[in-house]
């Protein structure tokens, strides 16, 4: 399981999700103990975009690879 530190903002969801969507593998988004399938734009709108979040993921695509790269924080 591969696991990234991400920031987004509310504009940011839309691309996020439709990429995600994409993507034949399950992607989930951990923030504090509530665990949010990635593929969901209400889930992900519901999140708290002050805070850091945990992406993890099991497969491998390259256009998903890029986007974490885009939003991802120093870790």
């Amino acid at each position: 399981m591969k696991e990234r530190k991400i920031k987004l903002n509310s504009q940011d969801v839309e691309e996020f999700v439709k990429i995600a969507s994409k993507c034949d593998f399950d992607i989930d988004v951990f923030y504090n103990r509530v665990v949010i399938d990635a593929k969901s734009i209400l889930g992900v709108l519901g999140l708290d975009f002050n805070k850091t979040l945990t992406v993890k993921y099991t497969g491998e695509n390259p256009v998903f690879e890029k986007m974490l790269h885009k939003f991802a924080i120093a870790s």
